[in-house]
């Protein structure tokens, strides 16, 4: 048996623990800039939940075609379109690298909703996902992996009035060389209002909620990507928010 005095460094904790039986896993803080009304403000913003909308297209056309597309690479079919997978709020970062097992993930271009501050808000994402891990468990790949984000959001009552003029667009490094990997109008995906209404009963976002909204179909198909950059384009206010990052691959072993 260990000496008493060995458990008195976690006392502390568990003291904690049996005062907050409920304590959750500390949130993601993240360092935003949220812009409205040509005003940009720094941020620092704990997200409490993180969700991934899937199979979230308008047109039931295009939505098979990004069905077959995955089923080409062996991931089943969906339950329900769309469908909502939680992933944990720790896999948000707007970091330019992140850290991957194996070289089978790839990044996806999407347009991000944000609830903060009694407000709606909109930023672009890449929800980067283990293409292997997918062919088995949807649910588990989503998990997986990081999820980069641009760290500037708009005032989503900004871009409402012109919404389905915005652009998703996505490059890759193939060959040494900037590839178009995926590209046009966020009209493919639901509205935002109407993708909330059908993930949530109040018809709204929980604050401090940031949720991933559908992707494009890739161009020459759905392949692991290493470098990935990606942009939502405002064509009306003349703007863009862009970020880029690079996937570096841990090795498998065993």
């Amino acid at each position: 048996m260990r000496p008493a005095d060995d458990v008195g460094p976690i006392r502390p904790f568990v003291s904690q623990l049996a005062r907050n039986p409920g304590t959750h896993v500390p949130r993601r803080i993240l360092n935003l800039t949220l812009v409205n009304d040509g005003a940009a403000m720094r941020r620092e913003i704990a997200i409490n939940d993180a969700v991934v909308a899937g199979w979230t297209g308008r047109d039931a056309a295009a939505v098979e075609k990004h069905v077959r597309e995955l089923e080409q690479i062996g991931v089943k079919r969906p339950a329900t379109t769309p469908i909502f997978y939680r992933v944990s709020a720790a896999r948000l970062t707007t970091d330019a690298e992140i850290e991957v097992v194996g070289e089978t993930s790839g990044g996806e271009a999407e347009f991000v909703l944000l609830q903060h501050g009694g407000r709606l808000w909109v930023g672009t994402g890449s929800d980067h996902t283990d293409r292997a891990v997918e062919t088995y468990g949807v649910t588990v790949s989503k998990q997986m992996c990081d999820k980069p984000m641009a760290a500037t959001f708009w005032a989503f009552d900004e871009v409402a009035p012109h919404w389905d003029k915005l652009i998703l667009r996505a490059h890759v490094t193939e060959g040494g060389k900037p590839v178009l990997y995926q590209e046009g109008s966020v009209a493919a995906m639901l509205d935002p209002l109407d993708l909330i209404g059908r993930y949530t009963k109040s018809g709204g976002l929980a604050e401090d909620t940031l949720m991933f909204c559908g992707t494009l179909a890739a161009k020459g198909g759905v392949r692991p990507t290493v470098q990935f950059a990606f942009e939502l384009e405002d064509p009306v206010k003349g703007r863009k928010i862009a970020h880029a990052y690079t996937a570096r691959t841990l090795p498998i072993l065993g």
